[in-house]
């Protein structure tokens, strides 16, 4: 529902507190991908655990005991983030990461 009416009042900015961890993989996939069509022009800032969430993300900012560690794309961060590159390696498999790993 918080997606929903964030959505209906079309604001420029969007933020999404850890809104899609209560999803299976499955849906938020589908969530995204329609958001990502609802959204276009707009700043949109997801807070999430999964790195499948954030997977295709502009720039990512990777916390860790809540300093900032890591910043970038997936690629980048797979390079240059250890602490990133360990997360995704535990949450999706070599061809969900895209070759990265």
């Amino acid at each position: 529902m918080s997606i929903a009416r964030a959505l209906a009042i079309d604001p420029e900015i969007i933020v999404f507190d850890d809104s899609f961890s209560a999803l299976d993989f499955k849906t938020d996939s589908k969530l995204r991908e329609e958001l990502n069509k609802q959204t276009k022009g707009k700043t949109v800032i997801i807070v999430a655990q999964r790195i499948s969430t954030v997977l295709n993300a502009d720039q990512i900012i990777v916390l860790d005991e809540g300093k900032i560690v890591g910043k970038g794309t997936h690629s980048e961060l797979m390079k240059n983030c250890e602490e990133y590159k360990e997360i995704a390696m535990s949450q999706l498999t070599e061809k969900e990461l895209g070759g990265d790993v």
